[in-house]
């Protein structure tokens, strides 16, 4: 699993979270840690699509939370993976 925008959706689906927290949260997932640029980017693709809204914050750090649309895109997402590991599970166990 190495799509940033996928990893960060997940990362914010129990609360929101900034920069920081979703670089640890991902590391914590998936034992990798993405650079700044590769967050940073996908955060403003994210937020571009309308999958994720930033919230007002008392310090600089801004965390974001996902949107109606961005929860939706993330069940929807999941749920093709689930299947496709169904699929290949079988697939493999009959070869």
């Amino acid at each position: 699993m190495s799509d940033p925008g996928l990893l960060i959706l997940v990362a914010i689906a129990d609360e929101p979270k900034h920069g920081y927290a979703m670089l640890n949260e991902i590391e914590s997932i998936t034992g990798a840690r993405p650079g700044p640029g590769t967050l940073y980017g996908a955060i403003a693709r994210l937020e571009n699509l309308g999958l994720i809204e930033p919230i007002e914050s008392e310090d600089r750090r801004t965390p974001y939370r996902l949107t109606s649309a961005g929860r939706q895109h993330l069940v929807g997402t999941l749920r093709a993976m689930e299947k496709l590991a169904r699929v290949g599970t079988r697939k493999l166990a009959t070869s």
